[in-house]
Parts: C-alpha cells; structure tokens; sequence
C-alpha cells in the first residue's frame, strides 16, 4: 500500500533522513521505533506532506504522491494522528470527531465509538478537560473519521500510563482488520515490537534494522539498546 524508496528530506538547510526505505501492506501493522532525534516524527510529516522530500519517491496504492499537499494526501485515503494529539481542547469531543470527517463528509461516529467505548461517554466533554488517554483515544478516533486505508501514528504512549498504553494499543488489531493499516512510530519497542507484524528501527536519520516484529523483539541488539536487557 505504501511505498517510500531513498527517501531524503529535512528542515531548511539541516537534512534529517537519508535514504529511507519501508513498506506498508494492507491490513498492516509496521511499528517504526528508534531513541529521541532519530527522525521518526520527521518522516511522518514527510509522508503526510508537512515536509518536503528533497530526494526520493513516495508511493501510495501505487501511485506517486510526492510532492502532493497535505489535503490531497489526506483524500487519498492517509491520515496522520500527529505527536502530542493536537486536538481542538475547546471543542467537544463530538465536533473534534466531525472535523475529522469533514473533508469526506463523514459525520458517523458509531464506529469509533465501538472501538473506543470511553468516548460513547464523553460526547458534550470538552476535549481538553479530558484525561490524557482519553485525548489520545479522541486523536485516534478523529484520525479514523476520514476512513483512511492508513492511519500513522506518533508516539502513542507519550505521557500515558503503562494501563492505559495497553487499552489503546489493544484496538490497533482491530482498526487493522477493519481495513486500515497502522503505520505507528513509538519509543515504547516493547509494546510496538509485540503488536506489529514487522518493524522498522532508525537511528540518526536512518532505517538500521527492519524484519519481522517477533524477530527483532528476540534480537540480542534491540534487547541491549532498547529493553535494558543484557
């Protein structure tokens, strides 16, 4: 479904990403893990068009979308849940899951809902006098209110509770059968690593390591770097 080849990109004069390569099937869970600086927020932005690709191609159901603007990147069916939730915290949570249908006209929440049953119970709450994994709850959902074939998403258990990362993450399966895949950047490589299927690892800008989830979880270098783990 997506296809990013030797993608280049960064801020101004300052690169950040060097020949990226990665892939996202349908139905798909990729986890995209890596320490603070190694540019997994960087190449989010890249790919929902917030930064431009100085080099390098982006495919998306195998057309290119390169170069194309953050709402035509969003009617072709991707949706970007961006670090820190950035929700409307003045608006309800009703009217912040309208705004994510608007462009597609898609004002029904009954599917989110279900995924996320808190929010059934929060509809007149003001987002931003709500708890921080309900927000996050509400960020996703207003993601999945565009219906996007992918939905990536930025560091899901920023400031969260380990109980609360769980529930969340729990529902990524779901919203994975249910037609759209999951493109998630965490610094959690625990939890990421065990509810992907594959997993790409960044390090200064670069992939370093991809494969198998399971796999890289049981490799002796992620193990040391990343869980402590001697």
């Amino acid at each position: 479904m997506l296809e990013v080849s030797n993608l280049s990109a960064g801020y101004g004069r300052v690169q950040v990403l060097w020949d990226i390569d990665l892939d996202v099937q349908s139905n798909e869970i990729v986890a995209l893990v890596g320490p603070n600086g190694a540019g997994k927020t960087t190449l989010l932005r890249a790919l929902s068009g917030m930064v431009p690709v100085r080099e390098g191609e982006v495919r998306f159901r195998g057309k290119p979308i390169t170069g194309q603007s953050i709402e035509q990147i969003v009617d072709l069916g991707i949706s970007h849940v961006p670090e820190g939730r950035r929700l409307f915290p003045g608006l309800s949570v009703h009217d912040n899951l309208r705004l994510g249908g608007w462009r597609n006209r898609n004002s029904d929440v009954d599917r989110v809902v279900e995924l996320f049953p808190k929010l059934g119970d929060r509809m007149t709450q003001i987002c931003g006098s709500m708890s921080g994994g309900e927000q996050q709850m509400c960020a996703i959902a207003r993601g999945l209110m565009s219906q996007p074939d992918l939905i990536m998403i930025d560091e899901l258990s920023m400031g969260l509770a380990p109980v609360v990362v769980e529930e969340i993450i729990a529902r990524l399966p779901d919203i994975a059968a249910a037609g759209t895949a999951v493109l998630l950047v965490e610094q959690d490589v625990d939890a990421a690593l065990t509810v992907a299927e594959r997993a790409f690892v960044m390090e200064t800008g670069r992939v370093v390591m991809s494969g198998k989830a399971g796999e890289l979880l049981a490799d002796p270098r992620i193990q040391q770097s990343y869980l402590g783990i001697a």
